[in-house]
């Protein structure tokens, strides 16, 4: 039975339990709320959440455990006689899985029965032929024992999945009837309901942190798996980005965090100056109608997706450099550059620092601009001299908070600067080039990782100790933009 079949009948157990818990604590008062110790829903809610909350726990360890299950049992099926040299096992069960797939799907389609899915046995040609009617592609290089254990793994599954349905709806109505069962004016559900929502919110609290554990966790087993491979001296000292996938390699990280770096300090040249100015203007000297006009229009820039901004950058702005910038003033290059792909960051980057900066001046009090003002200073002087120290914790925290996102953007590089790394080794004068093309850490990630790969070779591998880098250099500016902005961030009355 599909999983949202499931879904839709626990919810459905439980919209039954709710009612029926409700009517049964108002019975258990004569029909008077007044004499319940909670309110009626709250009797309702606690049936609820009995049915799903337990329901759904099992359901997700269920989903996640099956599959691991079954495919360790199934891999035994295949005798290590049957695996040649040019293969392993793990290969082979992607093809059982595959196999499994397509005898479900030749079964819905009408093409073939489940009693000649699992009596197929070794008939490879009948059933190459079976498939082939109902458009799934067997190769001719299948198996017998691939096939017997595709069969199996079939077999397991759908009865698991009946397992897993009875056992989850029943579980269910267990929960729903034991609510049931307590539900009377002297039982404390309120109590019980909102512990239960409690632990709810710390468990959604508690997912991002675990994932953000996970994350960490793999990418240090994977970066400790490449350190064992390359020489950690040689990944962090290195000025040469060559990869080479037939064991030549240099893995220097430095041109990859020169090309981050530069790129990403061309965008915020662009972004902060024009958002900030643009704060400025909207919440000192906007007014209300233009205001409410104008934020919205600048804060559409940041929704729209990175790879449109990859195009902006591809088709526009680098052509326009190539031919009304660089050509003019002699300098050689195509429209990949780091400057192509710095401006248009910069321009994605605008609203962040702008709207950030415009919540930070507007939190500064209207008594330091009056005191300012009756001083005698002038509007341009009172935003100088008292509202922008004021606020200027705030503004580095956002400024630092952008660098953040500029460091981790991917798309508009690979579009905008190319897939070079930077030439530290020709000079100092290739590497300033702002017109050269240029790469960062988180192009050659997708890079590393894309295509045919060997993962057990340094030269993915490498992609992990990237990831983790990068990953340490973003945290640390987000710590220091917090740090900033609960240090020194002024308390008004």
């Amino acid at each position: 039975m599909p999983l949202l079949w499931i879904l839709i009948m626990v919810f459905a157990v439980a919209a039954i339990g709710f009612w029926a818990a409700r009517n049964r604590a108002m019975t258990s008062a004569d029909g008077d709320s007044r004499a319940l110790h909670s309110l009626p829903n709250y009797y309702g809610t606690n049936a609820a959440l009995s049915a799903i909350v337990p329901s759904l726990a099992v359901l997700a360890l269920w989903l996640i455990m099956q599959p691991l299950l079954i495919e360790t049992s199934v891999s035994k099926l295949i005798p290590d006689a049957a695996i040649s040299e040019d293969t392993t096992r793990s290969l082979m069960m992607s093809d059982v899985r595959r196999i499994a797939h397509g005898l479900d799907t030749a079964i819905a389609e009408g093409g073939m029965t489940p009693d000649e899915a699992t009596g197929l046995r070794s008939e490879l040609t009948n059933l190459r032929e079976r498939l082939a009617s109902v458009g799934v592609a067997l190769g001719s290089d299948v198996q017998a024992e691939v096939l017997f254990a595709a069969q199996k793994y079939r077999m397991m599954t759908r009865r698991a999945s009946l397992y897993m349905m009875f056992s989850v709806l029943t579980l269910a109505m267990i929960g729903a009837a034991y609510a049931w069962s307590r539900s009377d004016k002297d039982f404390r559900a309120r109590n019980i309901v909102e512990k239960a929502v409690l632990a709810l919110l710390i468990s959604a609290a508690s997912i991002a942190i675990l994932t953000t554990l996970g994350i960490v966790m793999s990418m240090l087993f994977e970066t400790w798996n490449f350190f064992g491979q390359y020489e950690a001296t040689s990944f962090f000292f290195g000025i040469k980005w060559a990869p080479d996938f037939r064991g030549d390699s240099a893995l220097g990280i430095l041109p990859l965090l020169w090309g981050t770096l530069y790129i990403s300090l061309i965008a915020l040249v662009v972004a902060v100056p024009i958002g900030l100015f643009a704060a400025i203007y909207m919440s000192e000297y906007a007014g209300p109608g233009l205001r409410a006009v104008a934020k919205p229009l600048i804060e559409i820039l940041a929704g729209i997706p990175t790879i449109v901004y990859g195009l902006f950058a591809l088709l526009t702005v680098g052509p326009a450099l190539r031919d009304y910038f660089a050509q003019p003033l002699g300098f050689s290059g195509g429209a990949d550059s780091v400057l192509t792909a710095g401006l248009v960051m910069g321009i994605m980057l605008i609203p962040f620092v702008s709207s950030l900066s415009d919540d930070i001046i507007n939190a500064v009090p209207q008594s330091l601009r009056d005191g300012s003002l009756g001083l005698g200073a002038t509007k341009s002087e009172t935003i100088r001299q008292v509202i922008i120290p004021a606020a200027l914790p705030g503004i580095v925290g956002a400024v630092l908070l952008a660098t953040s996102r500029a460091i981790g953007e991917t798309m508009i590089v690979v579009m905008g600067a190319g897939a070079a790394a930077a030439q530290l080794d020709k000079g100092l004068l290739e590497a300033i080039n702002p017109l050269e093309a240029m790469t960062t850490v988180t192009t050659r990630i997708v890079s590393q990782l894309t295509g045919d790969t060997d993962f057990a070779a340094p030269e993915t591998l490498v992609a992990f100790a990237l990831g983790l880098t990068l990953f340490v250099i973003t945290l640390g500016l987000n710590v220091l933009a917090l740090y900033i902005v609960r240090k020194y961030r002024e308390q008004y009355e």
